[in-house]
């Protein structure tokens, strides 16, 4: 399956995001010695998949495609048993206007890195969409925020990317005021 989509960072926390829904994420990619693990077993509140995304062209992380394959729980057990690099999130849902964005706020080491993505149905949307005010900047590009390079790694260790675009980490409790 093809999925085109667009990533950014977030300068602010969306109002009221709170009160949309959300799950919180356990993803686990492998393999653990890997510098961009590219298979990504998900703990997604009681759904258990894995996926393998690959780019659909070198250079252009906005189209690519996505296998996802259904876990049971023993399976998901056996395979999260193995060694690999975590990312524990927050995922929102949330709606503005017609659009919904996947809102992920990090936590554990990432805490403060907040991703917004939005996916699209066609090319052309997703080459006409207009970025949101609460984001900072496109980060759709960039190599370092894949989640499959953000596994195992600190907020230390991408805060002198995120300084590029002028990124401040963003405090959570925050998220409790909205």
């Amino acid at each position: 399956m093809e999925e085109l989509e667009r990533t950014y960072i977030a300068k602010k926390l969306p109002a009221k995001l709170r009160t949309f829904p959300s799950k919180k994420m356990l993803d686990l990619y492998i393999p653990s010695t890997s510098t961009h693990p590219g298979l990504r077993v998900r703990k997604q509140g009681n759904i258990y998949q894995i996926t393998k995304k690959r780019p659909i062209s070198k250079g252009d992380a906005s189209r690519q495609t996505e296998e996802t394959i259904l876990l049971s729980s023993d399976e998901y057990k056996e395979l999260s048993s193995l060694e690999g690099k975590r990312i524990v999130k927050t995922r929102y849902y949330y709606k503005q206007g017609k659009t919904n964005f996947e809102i992920d706020v990090f936590h554990e080491g990432l805490e403060g890195l907040v991703l917004v993505d939005v996916e699209f149905s066609s090319v052309e949307e997703k080459d006409a969409f207009v970025m949101p005010g609460f984001c900072l900047a496109e980060v759709t590009q960039e190599k370092f925020i894949a989640g499959g390079m953000l596994c195992g790694k600190t907020y230390s260790d991408i805060q002198k990317n995120l300084n590029r675009f002028g990124y401040k980490k963003l405090n959570l409790y925050l998220l409790n005021k909205n």
